[in-house]
């Protein structure tokens, strides 16, 4: 197979489809939505034996128990599947809608019209039901879609992308709408990432290493974020109940995802009292305290932080802990050591609070909650397609309106300017 050829014929087909995809009805996506569920359903056996078939080759090639962990797709997984694209065809129809439609002095209404991006490449590790969350979100958002799975999980992959087909071709869509590459071959990545005459946004979901190369390699803009190193600050005037329940939650609910709680400050005025309580339930959990030599001093148990554990982002049973004079220094610290994803104070100040809600530049910023709620499912959107760090164009979980742009629209009535 020549690789470069491959790619760019499916870059060509997908910039066709997706000049279909954009004027699809709502009706016939969420009928090809729910034909997709059908058809995952129907095909849960064969599904099953793919996957299997994938495990049993990624056991063998000696890759960690958190991977298998998270390729192995179980009959739960099936269904899961199937709902997701079920709760994606009941969610509204971003494209076409318009807004901000204001009538200007000379006659004309201007405003903004929501439309799909085009064409959107997604490249993910590991997790099968990425497929077909992927191809659900970019369907219903109206883009055509390419996707790259790790080759860990490629037969189950190329399983799902035949339910994906089956649905597109039951509501009369084209069945190029969504592509799953078929060769495994690293090179496909790099040609991937450098189309812009076919590709309009690359979406990377994996680890680090993934991310940087992607970003490195890209001539399409990247909707990506490269860590999760997120904090929760106990400030002076929190509820120590309320504090000592969200950094259990953020740090220990899941240890290993991009939202868990990675760093930990508290108000110097509540050190003695709070840190104790909240340090002894997190190594009842065998979480490691990584500390500064006033939490060393309050915390027998810990270790001492180095400059390093302020931006690391574990995912392990670690978590650093700093002692801070105020709301001032816990923003200083953040914005500096933060990976601008979540960012959590605890407080009952309110003019504290809304200072972190501005000044934290991060994609999500909270007041007494935990910073494992930033998520698509929990915002609302139904569903992500990842969570961007970035500025522009989309920031924090990216849903369904994160996969749309808007253009200005004018209606006018015989108007010629002056």
């Amino acid at each position: 197979m020549d690789i470069k050829q491959y790619i760019e014929s499916v870059g060509k087909a997908a910039r066709a489809a997706s000049r279909e995809m954009a004027k699809a009805s709502t009706a016939a996506k969420n009928a090809a939505l729910l034909a997709m569920a059908k058809a995952i359903r129907d095909s849960r056996d064969a599904l099953l034996a793919a996957n299997a078939a994938d495990v049993e080759e990624a056991k063998a090639a000696g890759l960690d128990a958190a991977l298998i962990d998270r390729l192995t797709l179980t009959e739960k997984g099936v269904e899961s599947m199937a709902q997701g694209l079920e709760q994606v065809a009941a969610l509204a129809d971003p494209v076409g809608e318009i807004t901000d439609l204001k009538r200007r002095p000379t006659g004309i209404q201007v405003g903004k019209m929501r439309v799909p991006l085009g064409v959107v490449g997604i490249i993910y590790e590991a997790r099968p039901n990425v497929t077909a969350d992927a191809a659900a979100l970019c369907l219903k958002s109206g883009n055509a879609a390419i996707l790259r799975g790790g080759k860990e999980a490629i037969r189950c992959n190329q399983a799902i992308a035949a339910c994906v087909r089956a649905g597109l071709k039951a509501a009369g869509l084209p069945e190029t709408a969504v592509q799953v590459i078929e060769t495994t071959d690293r090179e496909a990545v790099g040609h991937l990432v450098a189309m812009p005459q076919y590709v309009d946004v690359i979406v990377p979901r994996g680890g680090k290493g993934l991310i940087e190369r992607i970003s490195k390699e890209a001539r399409v803009p990247v909707i990506k974020h490269l860590d999760g190193n997120c904090h929760v600050y106990v400030d002076a005037d929190a509820d120590p109940a309320k504090a000592l329940k969200i950094v259990d939650n953020a740090k220990t609910q899941r240890l290993g995802t991009c939202n868990t709680a990675e760093s930990v400050l508290v108000a110097r005025r509540v050190a003695a009292t709070q840190l104790p309580a909240i340090t002894k339930a997190l190594m009842a959990k065998g979480v490691e305290i990584r500390g500064c030599a006033e939490t060393l001093a309050l915390v027998p148990n810990a270790t001492a932080a180095t400059e390093e554990d302020w931006y690391a982002e574990y995912l392990a049973a670690i978590v650093s802990v700093k002692v801070v004079a105020d709301v001032d220094e816990a923003i200083a610290h953040i914005n500096k050591y933060s990976s601008a994803h979540t960012d959590a104070i605890v407080t009952e100040n309110y003019t504290n609070a809304m200072r972190f809600l501005r000044e934290v530049d991060s994609s999500s910023v909270m007041v007494n909650a935990s910073t494992r709620f930033a998520d698509g499912f929990e915002y609302g959107l139904g569903a992500e397609i990842g969570i961007s760090t970035d500025k522009f164009h989309a920031r924090g979980p990216v849903g369904l309106e994160g996969l749309t742009s808007q253009k200005w629209i004018v209606l006018g009535d015989g108007e010629v300017r002056g």
